[in-house]
Formats: structure tokens, sequence, C-alpha cells
């Protein structure tokens, strides 16, 4: 275990430098071909020759190699990666903030986003699933896999606009009519996030959003205990006279887990991208919003660094659903 937890370790390190280098060199050759973005820290005013060159300085800007379209700009990855290592992630052109600081604000927002959206697609999907092996080919069987194709085929984009735009606000006001004001569910259906309620304003976006990629992951839940109904060991399970709770809930289940946590890993990429529209309409100052806004602004040091950070979440991500399959099966050993 512990050799392929450091092999994996290593391929992780490798495919995080990877990303960070394509990373740079589009950045790069976006300066080559877009032109210097030290210009931004100028905003509306044409700055002088001596002024523009001091902020490409200031900003790792002034290498030769954002010239020259197509060039990789070997040194300034080196610098970047010496940077990092030190703990300094840039600052922005706009308004010369650290970047280290808005991935302390974004980082946490995002992950209680993740968190939501991450169980609410595993217990839905687990329920369903069960639901509908259970009863194969039956009408419980065409309408949970009907029902969640019909919800999994309406857009994240459309679901937060119908519910921030007409659910939201009338429900909120009903809500605290009942509770109060500063009750926790009065804050619960906001339509807009809340600093001072981080956890309660971000429940039902992660809850909503936690419904892309539904369809599929039923399907598969359902299409692996099917599997495991008529397999050995449950006719065995059953000829010792368990009951048939234990029988689904030890034997099916758990064995009929490892594709679905596998599931989880590629699942958990899908909803990043559906993060970037929900924290765009309900306001949540997370990786999404900083990222797109970074794309728009052409803030080089948040786009690397946000895409960075990404891959070190999809990649240990990854690691420990590798490392979940020897807890579900204990046959799988690891060489």
């Amino acid at each position: 275990m512990g050799r392929y937890v450091i092999r994996r370790l290593l391929q992780a390190l490798l495919t995080l430098g990877l990303v960070l280098f394509l990373m740079h060199w589009l950045m790069a050759i976006s300066v080559q071909v877009r032109g210097n973005p030290a210009r931004l820290f100028f905003g509306d005013r044409t700055p002088d020759a001596a002024a523009l060159a001091q902020v490409e300085a200031m900003y790792n800007l002034d290498d030769p190699c954002y010239d020259r379209t197509g060039d990789p700009c070997l040194v300034p990855f080196v610098e970047r990666l010496q940077d990092y290592a030190a703990g300094d992630f840039g600052t922005t052109l706009r308004n010369n903030r650290d970047v280290g600081e808005l991935l302390a604000i974004s980082i946490p927002n995002t992950l209680r986003l993740f968190a939501f959206s991450i169980v609410t697609l595993v217990v839905l999907a687990m329920v369903f699933g069960s639901w509908a092996a259970r009863h194969r080919n039956r009408f419980q069987d065409h309408f949970v896999r009907g029902g969640t194709i019909l919800v999994d085929s309406v857009p994240v984009f459309l679901i937060m606009l119908i519910y921030s735009s007409l659910i939201a606000v009338p429900l909120t006001r009903w809500v605290r009519g009942i509770f109060g004001d500063e009750s926790a569910i009065g804050q619960l259906f906001r339509p807009t996030y809340d600093v001072d309620h981080p956890w309660m304003t971000i429940i039902v976006p992660g809850l909503l959003l936690g419904t892309a990629g539904l369809a599929s992951m039923t399907r598969l839940v359902r299409a692996s205990q099917l599997e495991n109904y008529h397999a050995d060991f449950v006719r065995t399970a059953h000829a010792k006279g368990l009951t048939r709770r234990r029988v689904t809930n030890v034997h099916i289940v758990r064995n009929s887990l490892i594709p679905v946590v596998t599931s989880i890993g590629y699942n958990f990429a899908f909803i990043l991208t559906g993060a970037v529209v929900t924290e765009g309409i309900m306001q949540i100052p997370g990786m999404g919003q900083m990222l797109w806004n970074a794309l728009l602004g052409t803030e080089v040091s948040i786009v690397i660094t946000s895409f960075v950070v990404i891959a070190v979440v999809v990649l240990a991500v990854n690691l420990v659903v590798d490392l979940m399959y020897a807890l579900l099966d204990p046959r799988i050993r690891y060489a």
C-alpha cells in the first residue's frame, strides 16, 4: 500500500507539473498575441514607457520571450515555480491584491459548495438507483429512470435562475414571517450568498448543483446492483437465513460501490464546471467566480494559480477514490 501511494503521489506531481507548464505556456501565448496585460495596471490612462517598464518588471512581464509568439518562456516558468514554493502566488494587476488572500476567501466557499453537491448527488443516486434495481422493469424502475433523465436534461444555469428569480424571494419572505428574519432557516432560502451566513446560504445552491449528472449516476448504481442481485454470494447469504435488508445493505450495496466511487471522481470535475455558473448566479465568492472574472480581466496570476488549485483538488480526490477500493473490496491489493 505504501509503495502504491508513493507511486501515485509521484504521478500526481508529474501531472501537476504538466498542468502548470501548459497553463503558463497558454497564458504566455495570450500575452504574446493580445499584448502585455501590464497596461491593465493603469486603467484608462496611457502610461509612458518608463512607467510601463517598471510595472512589467514588478509583475515579471519584462522578459523578451513575451515578444516572441509561441515561445514557452521557460525562465519565467522556473521563476514562477520558485515563487510558488516560497508561498508567493503573485498579485493582481488591477488592484494590486495578493492572490493568496483571494484564494483564502474563495477556496472555503467552493469546497462548501462541492461538499453539499457531491453528498446530494451520491445520496440521491444511491436511493433512486437501489429502488430502481429492486423493482426492475416495473413502474418504479421506469419512473426513476425517466424522472432522473428529465431532471438532468434541465441546464444547471436554468435551475439556478428559476430558483433565485421565482422561488427564493417569496419562499424567504414566507419562512421569515414564521421563524423570524435572523433565524437559521430564515437564511436558508436567500436568493444570494451572504458572507455573514456562509454555511446556511450555500446549502440550497449545493443541493441544486448536486442534481447535475444525476441520471448517469443513478443508472450506474442500478446496473451495478443488478449485476450482484443474482450473484453466488447473494444466494449464499439468503441460504444462511440473513434478512433481506442485511443482504441488500451489506452484500449487494457494498459490492456495487466500486464503479460508483469511480464515477464520483469523474463527477467531481463535472460539477466543477457547474460551480462557475452557480457561483455567478448566486453571487458566491468562490473559485469559479474568481476564475471567470480573472479570465475576463486577463489576470494571469489568478488564472494560473486557480487552475493549479483545481488540479491539486482533482488529483487528491482521484487518489482518495483509488484508495477506497481496498476498503470496499478486501480482494483488491495494491502492488
